[in-house]
């Protein structure tokens, strides 16, 4: 028996005691579907309760094993590739509402819970949560990445509406931050540094919500412009003006066709000629906005001078259009495989010469553009799309990030959430950032001094 087979053996064994065979699991099958950039753990293992997890992160600790949480597997693709994983820690069997109440617009659920699951039970008292995912994500992923939507600007982010938060750090030991009620500071930092750790300060097990009445009606309305200097003009003056908006989204010519359930052009018929296209039209601001009757009409009578159309040709155009928004990096994936995905966070008034840094940068190194975005937040999605007829080689994907990066501010992120797996291995898919590293690296020592959550996937290690 080889190393690894006789180490798989014994972490197999070690767990099977502790969960049963059920739940712990060396079935190459399930190792493989639980891969992190192909790279296959020992055993995945599901424990029951927060205890079990508890138990399980004691004996990783103890005898230093690579532990990764797990949801749905969603967001698996994202980040450095690890180290090593020993261990995949499977939270799906952590899947309920443990209280709600809606007089009190809270809600408790646990981490495998899966946000349409949670969507659903407040959709049953007309309440809103205002959390927008890829399907099937769980709480615990969302709140891990720190996933946020359109519906961003009008509600916040996840540390806006999340109140409280339970964990198990990578000792074994439970942690809490926040609370049950709206009111409740305690531990509120400590909740606001899980979110967005991406699993690697510790397992969340739960969480507390603030939820919100869900709109009476809702209405969206288009704008086009010829340019992108036309299009950010327009949101300038629209963040001056009273109009508040529960979604401001910007659309590139591009990124349209991904919008739909069409299929887009072929990128073989893009050839653009120069680095900025802001001769090409097409550009887009989508605004949505809530409330009765009566405000949706005074919307439309502030904006009757300039509005293009509103979105009411069917009963379904306005959904349609913003689960297409919401969805736009799966649709850009699904029909670009080796497309390399930003997340972009930008001060807002750098938006415009961040995106033509996109614009350039993607021309330099032979591939298209395309992006939406939170355009009164400064937040976009930025997809690079290779030309399919002369496709770029994996050093040319890390020649287009750093080119990107090159052009954009110290207060700017560009973290690259998707590329090819062999582009992958050669550069930083974090990049920069305005974060202080160096505080971030004390706390994981801090909180996990022997680095085996999610080893050497996110910022900090």
């Amino acid at each position: 028996m080889n190393p690894a087979t006789s180490m798989q053996a014994h972490i197999g064994l070690r767990f099977e005691g502790l969960l049963g065979s059920q739940f712990a699991t060396t079935d190459q099958l399930i190792l493989d579907k639980h891969a992190f950039d192909g790279i296959s753990p020992h055993v995945v293992v599901r424990p029951e309760c927060a205890e079990e997890i508890s138990a399980v992160l004691r004996i990783a600790n103890e005898e230093d094993w690579s532990v990764a949480p797990f949801g749905r597997g969603t967001r698996q693709h994202v980040g450095r590739t690890p180290e090593r994983v020993d261990i995949v820690l499977c939270v799906d069997r952590l899947n309920h509402i443990e209280v709600y109440d809606p007089g009190d617009l809270t809600i408790s659920v646990q981490a495998g819970a899966s946000v349409d699951q949670l969507g659903s039970a407040c959709e049953s008292h007309r309440q809103l949560l205002p959390i927008e995912t890829a399907p099937g994500s769980t709480i615990g992923g969302a709140l891990a990445v720190a996933q946020s939507g359109p519906l961003r600007t009008g509600y916040g982010g996840l540390r806006d509406f999340c109140i409280g938060i339970s964990f198990i750090t990578a000792d074994g030991l439970s942690g809490r931050g926040g609370g049950r009620v709206v009111k409740n500071v305690a531990g509120y930092e400590l909740m606001k540094l899980m979110i967005g750790s991406y699993g690697s300060l510790g397992v969340i097990t739960s969480a507390n919500f603030k939820v919100f009445p869900s709109p009476q009606r809702t209405a969206t309305f288009l704008w086009n412009f010829d340019s992108l200097a036309e299009a950010l003009k327009f949101r300038d003056r629209l963040l001056n003006s009273p109009l508040v908006p529960i979604a401001a989204e910007i659309v590139s010519p591009e990124a349209s066709e991904y919008l739909a359930d069409t299929e887009p052009r072929d990128p073989d018929h893009w050839a653009p000629d120069e680095p900025v296209v802001s001769s090409k039209s097409g550009w887009q601001i989508a605004l949505r906005f809530a409330g009765s009757e009566r405000v949706l009409e005074r919307c439309r009578r502030e904006l009757s001078s300039s509005v293009a159309r509103e979105l009411n040709t069917h009963p379904m155009e306005e959904t349609d259009f913003w689960r297409g928004v919401s969805a736009f990096e799966q649709r850009v994936n699904k029909r670009h495989r080796n497309a390399m995905v930003f997340h972009v966070n930008v001060p807002v008034s750098e938006s415009q010469s961040a995106l033509e840094a996109a614009q350039i940068a993607a021309v330099e190194y032979n591939f298209v553009v395309a992006f939406v975005g939170r355009v009164m937040l400064g937040s976009f999605e930025v997809a690079f799309v290779p030309i399919a007829i002369d496709p770029p080689d994996v050093m040319q994907f890390a020649a287009a990030a750093s080119g990107f990066r090159s052009r954009l501010s110290r207060a700017s992120s560009a973290v690259v959430v998707r590329c090819p797996l062999e582009a992958k291995q050669h550069f930083d898919v974090w990049g920069s950032t305005p974060t202080d590293t160096v505080l971030m690296q004390k706390i994981k020592r801090a909180l996990d001094p022997k680095g085996i959550l999610n080893r050497g996937r996110f910022l900090a290690g």
